[in-house]
Parts: structure tokens; sequence; C-alpha cells
């Protein structure tokens, strides 16, 4: 088969196949010694049978495999989590197809650089019919611009493209260039394929079989779980954990989930607050505080606390919750959030953490109405939508004689001279009258405006059938909090 590959282009980077001699590490002496490739990368599979996970795409009906074997690849998107096997399987491409094989990071590389290989892939192609695949790992990290540069050549099919990212290529992808590529959405790996994998890692030369270490099976699990579906992350642990041992830091060659504990002290937890995960972690929580869970609210902050997110962001939040999806059902969420906001600044972290879990906490308890949201968005569709009439007359000031004489603030009733509170008018537009925009839902002090709303309703109808009594004022509003 001819070479896929070219060194060259690639820098430190270098294809499973190039170089067997590198690829479980080097001891030649000009080399200084043992030169070791991390684990990871001297176990990266160099058969689509020896991949782990992603079985629904592997699977031999699967939607992948068959691109493969017909060698005619089209354009792909990787999408998945960090060490799930993008890589990977972009690197395998180059071992089923005759095509040249480029591999780039979107980090590493620039617009002139890659426009000069696509100009030789483009010639390579006219002059030998021989295909090029380019591999830019990290796609979303190019631009709008950088992104729109490569349409052109995709387009003609000069290169066939694959893009991998750990970005929801919804955002983070140009429409015209998703457009032209094939969607492939990998998953993190189960804890199970982790274990396999870190079993693997044990058992083989190239792993860690020299160090003499092992693990229980439930060192194992623990340690899969730790790493998140992460195989890159579960085998770097594993690493520094038989490494630690083996360099005399434990007495014990099995390691098990206490061994694990002391020797894995602090794990960082993943999350990218500029990402998708920040707003899948943020939407959790929201959600999670609408469903009154008050369990999972608290874990939802602490995760994004503990990965790092802005304190004052989560605040923001909270105080939006607080009017969004609790309103007057609870009018003192609102303060309980504001609270937590003053805190946040007034403290900082880690002491103002806590303001926020209380009022996560109180949110979460609190009797939930969308009541004032829905009658707010009401409101808004009307203007936004509606023909916007003009304020009546008869609420417009009248500072100048000319205003009065045009009859601005004629007819207005001043509410306090009545024995009701209430004038009789009506200060919507006429062509809106008689609108309803907040419908309390009567759920918490709720209850209590829905009263009063019913009572000046009843005052406005016995006051229309000509009924209305100047003593029938409406009834004053008892306990709450107004």
């Amino acid at each position: 088969m001819a070479n896929r590959y070219n060194p060259r282009m690639h820098g430190d980077l270098f294809h499973p196949d190039a170089d067997p001699a590198r690829r479980h590490g080097s001891t030649d002496p000009a080399d200084g010694g043992t030169i070791s490739r991390p684990l990871p990368d001297r176990l990266r599979p160099r058969r689509l049978e020896e991949v782990v996970g992603q079985d629904r795409l592997l699977a031999t009906d699967g939607p992948f495999r068959p691109l493969l074997q017909s060698d005619s690849l089209p354009s792909l998107l990787l999408w998945g989590p960090p060490g799930c096997g993008k890589t990977t399987l972009a690197r395998l491409v180059a071992t089923h197809t005759e095509a040249r094989f480029l591999e780039y990071s979107a980090v590493r590389v620039g617009s002139k650089e890659l426009k000069a290989v696509m100009g030789e892939s483009e010639k390579l192609l006219r002059a030998t019919g021989r295909r090029t695949v380019l591999f830019l790992d990290e796609i979303h990290r190019f631009n709008k611009a950088q992104q729109d540069a490569l349409l052109p050549w995709v387009e003609r099919g000069d290169i066939t493209l694959i893009g991998a990212t750990t970005e929801n290529p919804s955002f983070e992808v140009n429409a015209a260039l998703l457009s032209r590529m094939r969607l492939f959405v990998l998953e993190p790996l189960s804890t199970v394929a982790v274990v396999a994998l870190l079993e693997h890692a044990l058992a083989v030369p190239e792993g860690l079989s020299e160090r003499g270490v092992q693990l229980t099976a439930d060192a194992l699990a623990a340690l899969a779980e730790l790493s998140e579906g992460d195989a890159r992350q579960a085998l770097g642990l594993l690493d520094a954990v038989t490494g630690a041992v083996a360099d005399g830091e434990s007495d014990a060659t099995i390691v098990d989930v206490d061994d694990l504990d002391r020797l894995i002290q602090h794990r960082a937890v993943r999350y990218d607050k500029s990402g998708e995960e920040h707003f899948n972690l943020i939407s959790a929580l929201h959600k999670s505080l609408r469903n009154s869970d008050v369990h999972a609210g608290v874990y939802w902050l602490t995760r994004m606390l503990e990965g790092g997110e802005d304190p004052l962001y989560l605040a923001r939040r909270l105080v939006r919750f607080a009017s969004e999806d609790v309103g007057l059902a609870d009018p003192q969420a609102l303060t309980q959030a504001l609270a937590a906001r003053d805190a946040v600044q007034f403290l900082g972290l880690p002491e103002g953490a806590l303001a926020l879990a209380q009022a996560t906490v109180y949110l979460a308890l609190a009797p939930k109405s969308n009541a004032l949201y829905t009658g707010f968005k009401a409101a808004q569709r009307e203007v936004q939508t509606g023909s916007n009439p003009p304020a009546p007359l008869h609420l417009r000031n009248a500072p100048t004689r000319t205003m009065k004489d045009l009859g601005y603030g004629k007819e207005y009733v001043y509410a306090h001279d009545t024995d009701a509170g209430i004038a009789a008018m009506s200060c919507l537009p006429e062509s809106l009258a008689g609108t309803e925009y907040y419908r309390p839902r009567g759920k918490g002090f709720e209850q209590e405006l829905a009263r009063r709303l019913d009572a000046i309703r009843a005052w406005h109808e016995r006051r229309t059938r000509g009924t209305h009594q100047e003593s029938a004022r409406p009834e004053p509003p008892t306990g709450g909090t107004t």
C-alpha cells in the first residue's frame, strides 16, 4: 500500500504505521536512553478491531465501517468528548484508503500553511488522480474566516476533510461547511470499555506489564468511573498510579480502592466554562431547580463552582430563576437570590459559595409559578407584533395649556381620592381593553394575589352593571409579603 503519511508535514506528530521503532519507544543511545511516548499513544489501536467502545458506529452493520471498506470516504466530522477515540478513528482511515493522509491540529496550523497544502492536494489529484485526506483536529478552534477558506476545496472534492471537535458543531462549525460533511457523534466510553482498556494496559509489554503492578476489580472500576469515559485520562491516571507504586510510594503491588484514593489526591473537574459543557450544566441546574429537586440543584451548582465557573455568573442565573420560575409565588425568592449575589461580591470564593448554595436550596424548595414570566412574554409579543396604539389621553400629563386644550389628562381620576382606591377608567389602549397578561397560578403567595385580582375584577363588574356601592372596597390583603 502506498505511503499515506508525511512526517515532515506534521512536526512531532506521526502516524502509528510510520515508524514501528518509535511505536513503543526507542533505546537509541543517541537519543539519550529510553524515549517513551505517552501511554495513551503507545496503546492507540492500529486496527479497527482493537477499538473499544463506539460499538454503535463500528459494528459490522454500523454506519462507519462501510465507509472505510469502500475507499470512497466523504468528508466527515467526528464530534465527541475528550478521549473517546476521534483521533484514533481518523488515523485508522489512513490504513483503509489509498489516499494521501495528512494530519494537523487547528491549534498549531495557520491558514497560510493549509492553503499551500490545499494547492498541493489539488495538483496531486489533477496529475495522478490520487486524493488527499486531511484530518484537522480541534476544528472548532478555527474562526469563521478560516473555516470558510476550507469550503472551496471540500466542495470541489480536492480534499476529503475529516474534522474532530469536542464542541457542539451546531455552534462552532460554520453551517455551510457542516452541510458538506457527514456528522458522526461519538459517546464517552462506558465503564466496562474503560476497564477493558485498563486491563489491556496492565497486561501488555508496550503498556505497563513490566511494572508488575495490578489493580483489584473494584479499583479498576473506580478508576474507570473517575475517568468519565475519557480513555486518555483513564490511561494517564493508571500510568501515574502504577508509577507511584513502582517508585516505592506504596509497598503493595496490588492496588485496592483505598490505595487508589491515597495515590490520587485530587482530580481536576472536567468543565469548559466557555464551551458546550458550560451550557449543558447551567441548563441542568436551572431545570433541576424548576423541578424542585434540591439535591440535583446543589450538585450541579457545586459541579460548576468546582470546575472554575464565575460565581457571579451563577448568581445572575439564580436571580433570573427567582423571577422566571418562582416569581410572585414567593416574593422572597428574588430577595434571597440578590442577597446571594451581594454575598459573593463581598466575600468572593470560597466563602461566598455557601451563600449560592443557600439561595439554590431556597429556590428549589420555593413554590413555583411562571405566571410573571408568561405575562411579561405575552406583553412583549404584543409590543413587538401589535399596532402599539398611543397612550389614552386621560393617562397623559398636561404640563402646558396647549396640552390641556388637546384633552391631555381629561377625565383622569386620582385613585387615592376614591373610597375604593380604584377608578373606573381603563388604563389600556381602547383596542386592548380587557386584555389580561398576568394570571396568577394560585401557588404560594400568588393565592393572595389571585384573591386581590378577583376582588378588583368584581368591583369593575359591579360598576359596569351599575350596582357598585362606594363602600364595596376591595378587601385589604391579610398576611403574606407585599
